[in-house]
């Protein structure tokens, strides 16, 4: 779906003073990498599994890997079994067998003695209960049960919280304890405790903050297993290996000479504390990016130290908190100089001999359609009626390799950001403009250079044949997406038959996909009208209507023949390196929780059986429509599926129900479609089979930085939720319980898709108690029952920009007498039923506030933005 111009509001391109560098990485010697497999004989170890525990960080020291891995293969040390898997050859084993038992090959001195002293003290294996220990009785908080972690907050102990004290708490003590140890990458889940994933373990370990050493997202740990606790492991961080990026967005806080920087993301666990010489002119309010500098030593209390690197502006405004949005997300603001210049030198002019060599098709009708205020037109279809009287239907790429070349500061630069990202009011391209608005640019009446599949289809939707191969091209018409529905619903105008010809056609192809076990589930996706400040003027739910479908259909067909192409090229493993576009089969266990949940609203779910999954979920999709709990079952059977991901490996696509799926049909704004096209180029010119590890570790660093931008891309579109509500304080709308949680309830506006939240203690007429395992709330004394998907009528109590909350109240139609009567006794009794809600805020803020503490919106943390192409106020293609 395309996008807002990049020429929309931009943050400013003043440079901020770079921190300095972390210290160079620790070399990484072959013995190493074979101590690792001795310890594992006979094991299959991937890259992925031998990087971590090396703790490689930087480029540098995965290209010692693969050289060491490329020489030890040459050594007959090790197989490659296939993509990036790794085992000892049989030599190897033997040789290792043969070793004397005390002393493996390779093994250090204190390795051994270390084994040998040993305690002999069982320890309970990760995800296993210690002996003694009982599974608690009653189910996790509903959110947790769908992929959405709980919201979970604790009171700070840095920073302002002891600015007024007297005497503060002495520093903590960790209590170090015996167990293995494992390296793994942190990932922040609450303020209260993290995940560390590794691949030395089969389950997630949980670390509490207190135990985390302060490290943060990502961050490189070494970790010591101590046992279980609630069924799952636990550990304490004894070092951080590698701070991935030790930088802070939030707002500066600055009272009696002492400042600390409150994080924007709810789930880091600290402030950080920032001296009157570090402060750089930042004043208080304000929005600031801080690089820590600073971390304190085991054991200690302080908050960690830093500098103010970039100042944002007074939190609230419109530029302040969408720039440090990106800056929360280590978005980039600005091309480098070299960047601009390599793109500004290229010339719009096409080489009579560059033509010469492409198939032409400027002869042929071709046409584009895309949103209305879009400027960068990455594909384009084409027409032409063959003498057997079957269509020819070409869809066409821009070339993007042709003008970005491998080794250049384009091509790092793109391959560093990976893709674009689309906030609300802004693009954040992969490519400089002159590129993606110009030289790459499907433009009508001009001669563009294009990457296409062309194919040979009947009206049928039968395929005959498929060419690949390079082109060019000259469109004859530029559509937006309302000019195609109108030719398709009727309207009589140029290229009306083409257009409903094709779209047959596409209907064609679609139905054979949900025959073959596609999954369909229409996410709702929130576009705004924004002012000339940015500020949103209205916000809906953007409808896709055949013109998006019929672009979908033939964009699908083309990654799907690419990745076929490339797989069948070789017939035995290991296969010829591709990168694929994978999704995996969802895990039994989380459908049949959500089997359960539906079932609660009278759907009965056969989930057991893979072959009848798609159309159980396919019926679901068409019986929900139109009805209260529509967005919150599709949104939840959304989350019981596995991720989409990039990787050599080609596992197929689940949701798609094909064997093989590549992305190859945006390059301006996506780098794997960039890769896809070199290495399609590379095999179609008779090109070898290119080596899988480097390309597996693009796959992986693509996939980080998709996830990346939807999170943006999420906190932008709430910021803008709040900010739009914020003029409609005390009105009344139509919403939908979206969230159960023991100190609130979630609603969702249907009309617009906001979302706030409605404490538990704030609900009138009784008091409420949340019944996990039916997802329910219950009054004590009247029994009433509010549950998923219920409609209320809610009002907008409060907004919070700086916090991007909504708090709404329930609309009460009871007499006032009723209602004053009921608000003396909840006086009375303390203000409640004598529970302390959980949603207590942190760090001395009042009141549990609205919306979710991750700043996730649940009407879109599902969709996955990442895989299609959106505009500013307007309608798109929708890719997968």
């Amino acid at each position: 779906m395309k996008q807002p111009s990049p020429s929309a509001p931009r943050a400013s391109r003043a440079k901020a003073p770079a921190p300095e560098s972390a210290a160079a990485a620790a070399p990484i010697s072959q013995d190493q990498i074979m101590r690792i497999f001795r310890d594992n004989p006979g094991k299959v170890l991937t890259y992925r599994q031998l990087s971590r525990r090396l703790g490689v960080t930087t480029k540098d020291q995965r290209e010692v890997v693969f050289a060491h891995l490329r020489e030890l293969r040459q050594q007959n040390q090790l197989l490659l079994i296939q993509n990036d898997e790794y085992r000892l050859t049989d030599e190897a084993q033997a040789a290792l067998a043969a070793a004397p038992k005390g002393r493996r090959k390779g093994a250090r001195k204190d390795e051994t003695e270390e084994a040998a002293e040993a305690p002999t003290t069982p320890v309970a294996e990760p995800g296993e209960l210690p002996p003694g220990k009982k599974l608690p009785r009653g189910g996790r908080v509903v959110e947790s049960e769908f992929g959405q972690d709980p919201v979970v907050h604790r009171r700070r102990e840095a920073g302002f919280d002891f600015a007024d004290a007297d005497d503060p708490q002495a520093p903590r003590r960790r209590r170090e304890s015996g167990g293995d140890t494992i390296v793994g990458t942190v990932a922040l889940a609450t303020e209260k405790y993290a995940f560390v994933i590794s691949e030395e373990t089969e389950n997630d370990v949980r670390v509490f903050t207190d135990r985390l050493r302060f490290a943060m997202q990502g961050d490189t740990v070494r970790l010591r297993l101590r046992g279980s606790r609630d069924g799952r492991p636990v550990g304490d961080v004894v070092e951080v290996l590698d701070r991935k990026r030790p930088e802070v967005v939030g707002r500066l806080q600055i009272r009696d000479h002492a400042a600390f920087v409150k994080a924007d993301n709810r789930k880091l666990y600290f402030d950080v504390y920032v001296s009157q010489d570090d402060l750089n002119g930042a004043e208080h309010g304000d929005k600031v990016l801080v690089h820590v500098t600073e971390f304190p030593e085991d054991g200690s209390d302080r908050s960690p130290a830093g500098v103010v690197v970039r100042t944002f502006g007074q939190a609230g405004g419109n530029e302040a908190e969408i720039n440090a949005i990106m800056a929360e997300f280590g978005l980039p603001f600005e091309f480098p100089a070299e960047v601009e210049a390599e793109a500004q030198a290229m010339s719009d002019t096409i080489a009579p001999e560059e033509i010469a060599r492409r198939r032409d098709f400027r002869h042929i009708t071709t046409f584009t359609i895309d949103p209305a205020d879009a400027k960068d037109f990455d594909d384009a279809l084409s027409i032409q009626q063959l003498e057997n009287g079957r269509w020819e239907i070409g869809v066409h790429i821009a070339d993007v390799t042709h003008y970005v070349k491998l080794d250049t500061a384009l091509e790092n630069e793109a391959r560093s950001r990976a893709t674009s990202v689309y906030l609300v009011d802004r693009v954040i391209p992969m490519l400089p403009e002159h590129l993606s608005n110009g030289l790459c640019s499907l433009r009508p009446n001009e001669d563009k250079l294009t990457f296409s599949a062309v194919f040979e289809l009947d009206e049928n939707g039968k395929l005959y044949s498929t060419w690949l191969g390079k082109t060019v091209i000259h469109s004859d018409r530029r559509f937006a997406y309302e000019d195609a529905q109108e030719r398709i619903e009727g309207l009589e105008s140029d290229y009306t038959q083409e257009v409903q010809l094709m779209n047959r056609i596409a209907k064609k192809l679609c139905a054979a996909r949900f025959k073959q076990g596609a999954i369909s589930f229409e996410t709702q996706e929130v576009k705004f009208r924004l002012d000339e400040d940015g500020k949103p003027l209205g916000v809906y739910v953007k409808e896709r209507k055949d013109a998006h479908k019929m672009i979908e259909e033939f964009m699908l067909l083309a990654n799907r023949k690419v990745a076929e192409f490339v797989f069948k090229l070789k017939k035995t493993k290991p296969r010829f390196t591709m990168v694929y576009r994978v999704h995996d089969s969802p895990d039994p266990e989380r459908l049949q929780n959500f089997a359960l949940f539906a079932k609660k609203f009278g759907y009965h779910l056969e989930l057991k059986d893979v072959q009848k999954l798609s159309t159980e979920l396919n019926d679901l999709n068409v019986e929900v429509v139109g009805r209260p709990e529509q967005n919150v079952l599709q949104t939840l059977a959304i989350r019981t599926m596995a991720k989409a991901t990039y990787t050599t490996d080609p596992r197929g696509h689940f949701g798609l129900a094909f064997e093989h799926y590549s992305h190859f049909t945006s390059p301006i704004r996506r780098y794997p479609d960039m890769m896809a096209h070199r290495l399609l180029e590379h095999y179609l010119e008779g090109g070898k089979n290119v080596e899988v590890e480097p390309i597996e570790e693009e796959c992986k660093h693509s996939s980080e930085r998709e996830k990346l931008a939807a999170s943006a891309e999420r906190a932008s579109i709430k910021f803008k939720q709040v900010e739009f509500l914020q003029d409609h304080i005390g009105e009344q709308f139509t919403g939908v319980v979206s969230g159960l949680t023991e100190w609130g309830m979630y609603v969702e506006i249907a009309e617009n898709k906001c979302e706030g939240m409605i404490r538990i203690s704030d609900i009138p007429g009784d008091f409420f108690e949340l019944d996990k395992d039916n997802y329910r709330l219950v009054g004590q004394r009247s029994k009433r029952i509010i549950q998923f998907g219920d409609e209320l009528q809610v009002e907008v109590k409060a907004v919070n920009l700086l916090d991007r909350t909504i708090d709404f109240a329930l609309v009460d139609d009871r007499p006032d007498e009723v209602k004053q009567r009921e608000q003396q006794e909840r006086r009375d009794n303390g203000g409640g039923s004598g529970r302390s809600p959980r949603g207590s805020s942190r760090g001395g803020k009042s009141g549990g506030g609205g919306g979710r503490a991750d700043g996730k919106n649940s009407s879109n943390s599902a969709s996955s933005r990442s895989e299609r192409k959106g505009s500013k106020g307007g309608g798109g293609k929708r890719r997968r």
